[in-house]
């Protein structure tokens, strides 16, 4: 049986304009990997309400699962709770188990708890809460849909709180060689061997070192024998 399927949408104008770095799409998918669970595709769109409504509607019906990242704090244009919960149809306000999650924090903090912190307390109609133990915002699951925050250290928080709960299938291993030769050099036999090994994915990685053309071909499966067996095929052929 095919392993699940998921994608990630990043969310927020300042990924877009190159002022912040995304790494959790880069944090999930090893996180997925791990569940066996396949990122199989991964979007951007800016705080616009209507690309994001757009965009959940169309990941949310082609994956099993669907991770959102940012847009969930308490400013103005945090507006990824409100364009999912109107991609659902869903009606969104101030949740009182949300509430009492940001009252504890804040009161254990020494600060208020005021109008724009109270945003994040938003929950859409029929939403499960998802833990943040960092600074007790909760994300939320509508749907297929795991909507998280886009600071890396709550992002990834989060989705050690919410993968417990999804089905996954079987981890994804892999195993890699670097090879002292070009990528051209190589194709032939690497198209061999992925036609004798369709089970698994082979990919082969180009890079260049001390002035020579070299490639790390990666192989990718879920059956540990298989992955050896075509790496040691590779390995022969090449006279390592």
């Amino acid at each position: 049986m095919a392993n699940p399927t998921a994608a990630i949408l990043v969310i927020g104008d300042e990924i877009l304009s190159g002022r912040t770095r995304d790494t959790n799409m880069y944090h999930l998918a090893q996180e997925l990997t791990k569940a066996g669970i396949d990122l199989a595709e991964a979007r951007m769109v800016g705080d616009d309400a209507a690309m994001i409504q757009a965009a959940v509607r169309a990941l949310a019906q082609g994956y099993d699962h669907v991770f959102t990242s940012g847009g969930i704090g308490p400013t103005h244009d945090d507006i990824t709770a409100d364009a999912i919960a109107a991609a659902f149809g869903a009606g969104i306000d101030v949740r009182e188990d949300a509430r009492h999650l940001l009252e504890a924090h804040y009161e254990a903090t020494g600060l208020d708890l005021n109008p724009a912190r109270l945003r994040m307390a938003r929950i859409p109609e029929g939403a499960e809460l998802i833990e943040n133990p960092v600074s007790a915002a909760p994300g939320f699951s509508i749907g297929n849909v795991h909507v998280l925050a886009g600071v890396p250290a709550i992002f990834e928080a989060m989705v050690a709180s919410v993968l417990p709960r999804l089905t996954g299938g079987t981890p994804l291993l892999s195993q890699n060689l670097r090879v002292q030769r070009g990528e051209g050099d190589i194709a032939g036999m690497l198209a061999d061997i992925a036609r004798d090994f369709e089970d698994l994915s082979i990919g082969c990685y180009p890079y260049q070192q001390d002035g020579a053309y070299c490639s790390n071909v990666v192989v990718r499966g879920a059956d540990g024998a298989r992955l050896q067996a075509a790496i040691a095929r590779l390995g022969r052929e090449l006279g390592l």
